[in-house]
Order: structure tokens, then sequence, then C-alpha cells
């Protein structure tokens, strides 16, 4: 007998999904034997997979007192959305979906509904699914009612080429879309009767499957489809759905886009290699001979031209070349400030708070700036030397807005202070870069610095 692949095997395999949340499934798992039994359903539970737009079904039951929608088993068989749209619907968005039609993995169609199943968070880890099937129509059904019925089928598909083909491999239906691509294509009037591959020989090989639902790209001359085929209706139909979207624009606009991503990221490539460039510049001039009373200034721009650099380092080490990571980006900056080699503070320790957020590399960079003058003012200013002292930063998403707070317990800000080059930095970044707004003030224990910017990513 062979072995039924687990909820975890299955999950660690095809899925980025953390341990807590295999638990989470391995736990419903249990109850779907109960769960069918109550709905008279078949019920499963869907991932989606690490790779592809497609789900995965991790464990199914079926209930006792009704037959099977399924004549074999489905666990460890891929569900795609064009056939199951509510499913994906669900784990995008969270919402319940009920008695929607859906195509099976065998070919069948069934009433389905789908809830979702959540993480910590609220997050969306899998759906849950319960199918039942639709009666089926009576055998006596005439000709014309049974082609009204496949046409019933087309509105769903509007956009793509409709094929529908006989045993025989010969067409007995087309809609307009795929009347035009024959026409395209092959130069040639599509015409009912016709053997199918007599205008895409390829075809040879899906036809020839035994799959009953079955997904493939294919390059067609100069252009590029994507070519779903499934049986139709009932289980002794002998009738094939082919049908075929271009997906040649689609794939030139993936490649440009690969193109600019490319591009773009050899200009932050070279930015970052000159920021590197000046900070090497300052390094060297600190070295071979300053006034001391200089190089106290010039430490604070060499923190300035690195904190902007970060910003082009996390964006390099990444995928993306339009966000960075902003908990990465505030520690890289914090660390340097308080850890660096010209000015190393033991008795100083800084603590880091924030959800994971990315954010526009262009606001990053402002940011950087930002958050650099913060931390190095309460390095410079908020402790006496020889005491030990705290600096927290955390950030927070509050509705439109995102927050960056700077706290220590130093000797604590004091109005009468005079304005430093720093702080005028920092108000004028905030105010007219980011549109938000700058605060600092005395707290019971030291200093609270506040940046607020509107930002919906």
């Amino acid at each position: 007998m062979e072995r039924t692949t687990s909820v975890r095997e299955l999950c660690e395999m095809h899925t980025h999904l953390l341990d807590k949340d295999i638990q989470i499934l391995e736990n419903l798992s249990k109850n779907l034997s109960l769960i069918a039994d109550l709905n008279k359903a078949n019920v499963f539970i869907d991932c989606p997979v690490r790779e592809g737009k497609h789900a995965i079904v991790v464990a199914e039951e079926s209930a006792h007192s009704v037959k099977s929608v399924y004549d074999h088993p489905v666990v460890g068989k891929f569900a795609y959305e064009a056939f199951e749209p509510a499913v994906f619907y669900v784990l995008r968005t969270g919402k319940d979906m009920f008695v929607n039609r859906a195509l099976t993995q065998e070919g069948a169609m069934v009433q389905q509904s789908v809830v979702p199943i959540k993480g910590e968070c609220n997050r969306v880890i899998a759906v849950l699914i319960m199918e039942k099937a639709i009666l089926e129509e009576p055998e006596t059904l005439n000709h014309f009612d049974r082609q009204e019925q496949q046409n019933s089928l087309v509105p769903e598909f509007i956009e793509e080429s409709i094929f529908l083909i006989n045993k025989q491999n010969r067409i007995v239906y087309t809609n307009p879309a795929a009347i035009n691509l024959v026409t395209e294509n092959c130069l040639m009037d599509c015409v009912l009767g016709d053997c199918i591959f007599e205008y895409f020989p390829s075809f040879s090989d899906i036809l020839a499957s035994k799959e009953e639902i079955l997904m493939k790209e294919m390059t067609i001359g100069k252009k590029i489809f994507q070519i779903k085929k499934f049986h139709l209706g009932n289980k002794k139909s002998n009738e094939t759905f082919i049908i075929i979207r271009d997906l040649t624009e689609l794939r030139d606009k993936e490649r440009e886009l690969i193109s600019k991503s490319v591009v773009i990221r050899e200009i932050h490539h070279r930015v970052k290699n000159n920021l590197q460039t000046v900070a090497s510049l300052l390094r060297l001039q600190m070295r071979i001979g300053v006034p001391k009373e200089s190089k106290p200034h010039l430490s604070v721009s060499l923190n300035r031209v690195l904190s902007i650099s970060s910003v082009y380092e996390i964006i390099l080490a990444s995928s993306h070349v339009d966000h960075v990571d902003l908990l990465e980006l505030i520690k890289k900056i914090g660390d340097m400030i308080v850890c660096t080699e010209d000015q190393v503070r033991n008795d100083l320790s800084i603590e880091y708070m924030g959800e994971l957020h990315s954010i526009d590399s262009d606001i990053g960079i402002s940011v950087a700036l930002v958050v650099n003058e913060l931390i190095h003012n309460c390095v410079k200013h908020a402790f006496i030397e020889g005491t030990e002292g705290k600096i927290t930063v955390c950030f927070q998403k509050d509705g439109s807005e995102l927050e960056i707070q700077v706290m220590d317990n130093g000797i604590g800000y004091s109005p009468e202070m005079k304005t430093s080059l720093g702080l005028d930095i920092i108000r004028m970044t905030v105010e007219n870069d980011l549109n938000g707004e700058f605060s600092i003030h005395r707290i019971k224990e030291g200093t609270l610095a506040s940046v607020r910017f509107p930002y919906n990513r």
C-alpha cells in the first residue's frame, strides 16, 4: 500500500509556511472527517505554493453518508485559479465564499464553499474547502439542450479562445476569439469538423495526456500561449475543452521590467560605490592630519554619507530594487553610529522595535538621513561621559501614517539648547521631503524625538 504524504511533508516541500502554521493545519486535519460528515461533503485543506500562482491540496476527507465527488485521492495535486477562482480569492482577501461553481482535479463541476484558515496576526495561511456534487443532467437530454449547456460556459472564458473537441479530436464548437486566433495565426478559416491538429499540430501531446486537467505554456510561431485542457461536464462525456490565452504581451512586459530592473540595479551599484569613495576620502582626510577640533565634524559628515549608502547596500542585497526593509535599514545605521571605530561606547546600548515593513527606496534615503541625525544626537548630547545609557528606536504604522520614535534615558532635552545643524537637517528633510512633522521634547527619563509622515505602500 502506497504511503500517504503527510501535511507537514507537503507544506515543507511546497510552501513558505512556518512550523507554527503547519501545526495549525495538522491539528485541523485531524477533524476533517467530522467536518465532512457534518456537511455531507468532500473537505480539503489547500495551501498556496512557494513558486507559481497555484495551490496544493495537503489534506482531504470525504463524508461517509454520501458518494464522494472524487474517484481518486487528490492530496498532493495542484489547484489552478482558472478552475477554482474562489480558492484564490479567499487566499488573497481572507473573506468567505459560499456555494460557487468550480472544476475539480478530475474535471467535474461542483458546488464549492471556501473559508480562510488564519495563523498569527490574522494572516491567511491556507483555506478550508467543502465541495458537493452538482446533480448531473438526465441521459435523455437532447443534443440542442446539451449545446445550450455547453454554450452557457462561454461567458466565463469570453476573453480566451475556446475549442470544444470530440473524441476524434475534431472541433465541435468554437467561440469568436478562437475563430480569430486560427485566422490570424494559421492564415486559414476555422471550420467545425476539422481536426484540431490541422491548426495546432503541437496540441497532440496535450490531448494525449491522461491528466483530466492540464495547464501548459507553449510558444507557437512568434507568440506565447497558455493552454488549458479539461474534460467537459459529466464523467461519461468524451468531449474536451481547449482554452487558449495569448500571453505574448504579458511576457514582453515582464522582459521589459526585468531589463529595467537590471539597469536600475546597476545605477544603485554605481551610486553606492561613489558614496563609498566619498566615505574613504573623508576617512583618509581624518587620518593624514586635520585639526583636532575638525575631526568631529568630519566624523558626522562620514556618518551621513554612510547612512545614505546603507540604503543602496540593502537594495543590492535584496531581490527588489524599488524598496528597502525599514527595520534592517534602521539597525544598520544605529549599529554603525553607536559602534564606530573612532567612538566606541561600551556603556551605550541600542534597541530596535517595530513590525516588518518595507518602504520605497527614494523615501528610504530621507528616512536614513533623519534616523542618522536622531541617533547621532543621542550619542553626542544625551549622556554624561562614563555613564551607562540606552537608546530605543521604534516605528509603527498608524493608519495612513508611519511614525518613527527615538528615545533615550539621558539628561533630557531642553528648549533652551541652541539649534544644531543636525536638528535643522531633520526638520527640513521631514517637512520638505517626507511632508511630515517632527517633534522633540523631554520625557520622564530622557528625551523623545518623533517623526510622523504620510505613507501608504
